[in-house]
């Protein structure tokens, strides 16, 4: 493992288990007709509102290593620009781009850039993130970019499943977003084979655009 991985996983792991797994509070299943709609209609509100920022905890884990920190996540249509920070360490990461460039900052030796955020993610930390994907599933909507989502519905009506491109994203938890008639995830998990990725999302702000 390179220098970068094992500073980036030893830094993580002072945090690991601040976040937990999601707690489904219903079996799931497939979604009827009105539910189908309402989740079509969401997804449209999200997509005529680009801009939004959230705050939380994340935990990463490759089967490997895997550890956690604070996160702040600001998407801007599709630009991002991802903070990762381990307070106790005082060391941070920054991940920016769009969907042609990425460049990941506060590795040793300076900054590297690649035109696949995920491919820089992973040969530079070795955690396996679908940057791209994510940004949609964070929000509680499948990936555009991808081959067509299998949904579930827990009994509230609300998302609990999507299953897209390989990976498994499961909810528990919602929040509402000031402004809109829509609510927001509050804790989703994002797993296909070891690689896993668990958010708990304190704060979600709309209308922020990218640093």
């Amino acid at each position: 493992m390179s220098r970068n991985r094992v500073a980036l996983a030893a830094c993580a792991l002072l945090l690991a288990g601040c976040v937990g797994q999601p707690v489904r509070e219903s079996p799931l299943r497939t979604g009827s007709d009105a539910e189908l709609q309402a989740q079509a209609a969401r997804a449209a509100v999200l997509e005529a509102h680009p801009q939004w920022a959230l705050q939380g905890r994340v935990a990463l884990s490759n089967g490997r290593d895997g550890g956690s920190g604070r996160i702040e996540w600001h998407q801007d249509g599709g630009r991002f620009d991802v903070s990762l920070s381990a307070p106790i360490t005082r060391q941070s990461w920054r991940l920016s781009g769009d969907q042609r460039s990425a460049r990941l900052e506060g590795l040793d030796g300076g900054a590297r850039e690649d035109s696949d955020a995920e491919r820089l993610l992973h040969e530079a930390t070795g955690w396996e993130i679908p940057v791209a994907a994510l940004a949609s599933w964070v929000t509680g909507t499948a990936a555009p970019d991808l081959p067509a989502a299998t949904l579930q519905f827990g009994s509230d009506g609300r998302i609990g499943r999507i299953e897209q491109g390989g990976w498994t994203i499961d909810y528990a938890g919602w929040q509402p977003l000031a402004g809109f008639a829509v609510e927001m995830p509050q804790r989703l998990t994002a797993t296909r084979g070891d690689a896993r990725v668990r958010l708990v999302i304190d704060h979600w702000q709309p209308g922020a655009s990218t640093p």
